[in-house]
Formats: structure tokens, C-alpha cells, sequence
């Protein structure tokens, strides 16, 4: 009898990671294991990586060419007071990143084309408005300057980004927000949380829509949208600590479509999607192999596991290239940069096996270029748009007018902590106020000399 094999043009994708002169060395990774970011960002012109720093955040921007190993003075961002634990780049401007930190802020950065020569220090914005740090931040798919971001204060905002202001809300978690990802057109997004719940939020009006119970184990889990369809995808643990994954129509999360245990790991599972070729990877923190999958949408088999990549060395991290950026002639359809723990960043090309170097337009259909589909009043305004899409058949050619440029708000420095948090806010608070106290006593007796000096002269 003859074994029915499923036809699938990528199902003999393949890793291949770049040689050792064509990665990046020597790069001070932070090493902290409980935040929610995958540490990494990703464009077509730089790689952002949150760095392990004393006394404050900071991340490093190397620009894609510059191989080999980093200097440990080259320069970086550095304007949090806290842990930086988040960043991620403007789709519609590659010199825009945003960061989430520690400190309860999130600040926006415009970096400039070519190599920074100093450490820089000063955003352009200045986000305030989270109680607890920001954890998580997210830029709208497809309207220009708005943002999303995530705190431990168990709220999730919307910013106008141009404005510096929040203008929206979202609320009903009770406990920790795990992750959320929003919608092919951001008209909504999906969040999952340490209350053990997968919510759907309405990007507009701010309600939860859907609402259902995830994974049962207590450790992390991550949720991503797939594509244009009303699937998501959730990672997690089950009860008996298994990594699992599970599958969810956004429009009833009653029930999960497909749920799947994977093995008894204990890292965080990163789910990355690939929405032009359906392509689902699954790197988890801590492991030294990439799984893939298929999303096919059948009722049957809605996912079909096709491959893994391994290697021996295990990832702490991954930033996803945008598909505009890949190497279309050599069929790549997609990139990791890939963490190393021991401070390695390593790129590595998803290649599916073809003769040839013409354009295969079967493997590479129009993806999202770099021009929103509407304005940030458009969204605010209630509004959706689809993206943007182009032909990578010759080649992606940038836009080559910035959608976006962010306006100088210059943060407004302040002496005091306000509302301290811990013994070491209230420490510091403490000595400030007390040199406060001597500045100004300093000040009375020079302007008290200064007014018996004038007594003099006058008589």
C-alpha cells in the first residue's frame, strides 16, 4: 500500500547559519532570564540587542555590515534609568526604535545612517505614563506612529508616538501579561497572561471580545497572530510542566482548535510566523534547535510539522528579519539572528532546496513593504487599513521618504525619585533631597553676604 505523502513546497526547508567571519563576536548580551522580549530587533539596516549594564539600560545598534567582533566600547543607547527589557523597530522607519525599560518609561530613538560614534543618551520621546516597568512594546502593523507597549502594572496602552501621549487603554488582566500580538490590520490583538488566560482585545474601543483559559502550567507563555487568517497560536506549559503548544480561532477561544505537547524542556518557547509563506518556527530559550511547522488552515491538520534545524549551540535569544530583506535569488525565506550566551550573534538563513537562481514566485509572494497603510489620526480615529505590499521580483527598494519622524521632546530632568519602590529609591531619594537642603542653605548665606555687603555700602 502506498503512503500518501502531503505536497508542500517547503517541506524541505533547511537551516543554514552564516560562516564565522560573517557573524557578530564579542557582544555583552544581558543575561537576564525573566524577561518577556526575544532581546533582539532586527531591519533591513541594523541589529538591536538589550546589553547586560550596570546602573541603568542599555541596548547596542550594529549596523548589518559590520561583521566580526564588536569593540566593548563601541558605543550604545543608554538613556534608561532601569533595565532596558524590550525594543523593537519602526516597520516604516528603520532609523525609529523603541524601547520598553525598567523604569517605567518608554523612549523613542532616532538613530542616524551611518555608525554612531558616541554613546547616546537622549530620546526623542519620552513615553510616561505606566505605574510599573514596561515590559513589552509593539508597533501597529500597518498605521504610522502608534504604538503598543505592555507593564507590569497589568495594563496594556496605545501611544501617539508624534503627539508623546497615550490616548488608549486596556485592562482586565489580574495578573502578569505574558505577551500579545496584534492582527494582520491591528484592528485587534491577542494577549496571554500569568492568570493562565487568552484574551482578544479590540484595538479600538479597548473591550476584550474573546476570552478563554491557556495553558495550564504556571511558567511563561507566548502568543502570536497568524497572518490575515483568525488564528493564533500560543505557546505554554501544561500542568506536568510539558511545552506545548495550542491553536485558537480569535473568534471563540472556548476551546482551543489543537492543542500539542512538545518535550519536558523548561524554556520559554519564542514563536516566530511567517505569514507569506505559513511558515511557523518554535526556538525555545535555553535550546539548541529551531522546530518548523506548516499552518495549513485544514480541519484535519491545521498544523503540520515539517523539520528542525539543530546545532550545539543553544540560543538565549532571536531578532526575525523582515522578509523584504532576504535573499530571494538563494531562495531564503527567512532569517534569525540567533544568541548566543556567550555573547555571539549568529545569522541564520531558512533555505528552501531549489536549482537555479531566478525569482520563484511560488516561494515568494508579495510581502508588506515600508509605507503605512493609513496615519496615526486615521487609526485614532477608528479606522483600518490592510498593509501595503510589494514584488520582491526585482528586488525591495526602499520607500526613500521617511512615513515617520519623530518630533524633539526633551525629557524634563528631575532631581527627586518620585514615588520610590524599593529601599535602595528611597536611599537614593534621601541623599538627594539632603544635598538639595545644603545647595540651598549654601545659596541663602552667599545672597545673605551679598544683602549685608549692599547694607554697608549704602551707609
Amino acid at each position: 500500500m502506498s503512503r500518501f505523502v502531503r505536497a508542500s513546497k517547503y517541506r524541505h526547508v533547511f537551516g543554514q547559519p552564516y560562516k564565522k567571519e560573517l557573524r557578530y563576536d564579542g557582544v555583552r548580551l544581558s543575561k537576564s532570564t525573566t524577561t518577556e522580549s526575544t532581546m533582539c530587533s532586527v531591519n533591513t539596516k541594523f541589529i538591536a540587542v538589550i546589553m547586560e549594564t550596570g546602573g541603568g539600560g542599555s541596548f547596542i545598534v550594529i549596523p548589518m555590515e559590520k561583521v566580526g567582533r564588536i569593540d566593548m566600547n563601541f558605543p550604545r543607547v543608554a538613556g534608561h534609568k532601569g533595565a532596558v527589557l524590550d525594543l523593537q523597530w519602526n516597520p516604516f522607519n528603520e532609523n525609529i526604535i523603541a524601547s520598553g525599560s525598567d523604569d517605567t518609561t518608554i523612549k523613542i530613538w532616532q538613530l542616524p545612517d551611518e555608525e554612531l560614534t558616541e554613546t547616546m543618551t537622549e530620546p526623542v520621546v519620552a513615553l510616561k505614563g505606566h505605574q510599573r516597568k514596561v515590559t513589552i512594546v509593539q508597533w501597529h502593523p500597518t498605521s504610522n506612529g502608534i504604538l503598543f507597549s505592555a507593564s507590569a502594572d497589568l495594563t496594556i496602552r496605545a501611544w501617539d508616538v508624534q503627539k508623546g501621549e497615550q490616548f488608549r487603554q486596556f485592562e482586565g488582566f489580574t495578573n502578569t501579561i505574558y505577551a500579545f500580538s496584534l492582527s494582520y490590520d491591528g484592528s485587534k490583538f491577542v494577549a496571554t497572561s500569568k492568570d493562565k488566560k487568552i484574551r482578544v482585545f479590540d484595538s479600538h474601543s479597548g473591550s476584550i471580545v474573546q476570552e478563554g483559559d491557556a495553558h495550564s502550567g504556571s511558567k511563561g507563555s507566548r502568543v502570536v497572530w497568524l497572518g490575515d487568517s483568525d488564528l493564533a497560536l500560543s505557546t505554554g506549559f501544561s500542568k506536568m510542566s510539558e511545552r506545548q503548544y495550542s491553536l485558537w480561532n480569535t473568534n471563540d477561544l472556548s476551546k482551543s482548535v489543537k492543542d500539542e505537547n512538545i518535550d519536558t524542556s523548561s524554556g520559554i518557547i519564542m514563536p516566530f510566523f511567517d505569514e507569506d509563506s505559513k511558515m511557523l518556527y518554535l526556538a525555545g530559550k535555553g535550546d539548541a534547535n529551531i522546530r518548523y511547522y506548516e499552518v495549513t488552515g485544514d480541519d484535519k491538520s491545521p498544523i503540520v510539522a515539517l523539520d528542525n534545524y539543530g546545532s550545539s549551540d543553544p540560543q538565549c535569544g532571536a531578532g526575525w528579519l523582515p522578509k523584504r530583506a532576504c535573499k530571494v535569488n538563494e531562495c531564503e525565506v527567512a532569517r534569525f539572528y540567533k544568541l548566543h550566551p556567550k555573547g555571539v550573534i549568529e545569522p541564520l538563513s531558512m533555505i528552501v532546496p531549489r536549482k537555479g537562481d531566478q525569482f520563484q514566485e511560488d516561494l515568494f509572494p508579495d510581502c508588506r513593504n515600508d509605507v503605512p497603510g493609513q496615519s496615526a489620526e486615521d487609526f485614532i480615529a477608528g479606522k483600518n487599513a490592510k498593509p501595503n505590499l510589494c514584488s520582491l521580483k526585482d528586488g525591495f527598494v526602499p520607500s526613500g521618504k521617511p512615513a515617520f519622524v519623530a518630533v524633539q521632546v526633551k525629557e524634563e530632568k528631575k532631581d527627586v525619585i518620585e514615588n520610590p519602590k524599593s529601599a535602595a529609591d528611597y536611599e537614593e531619594a534621601y541623599h538627594k533631597l539632603r544635598q538639595m537642603v545644603k545647595d540651598l542653605s549654601n545659596q541663602k548665606a552667599q545672597l545673605e553676604v551679598k544683602v549685608r555687603a549692599l547694607e554697608a555700602a549704602a551707609k
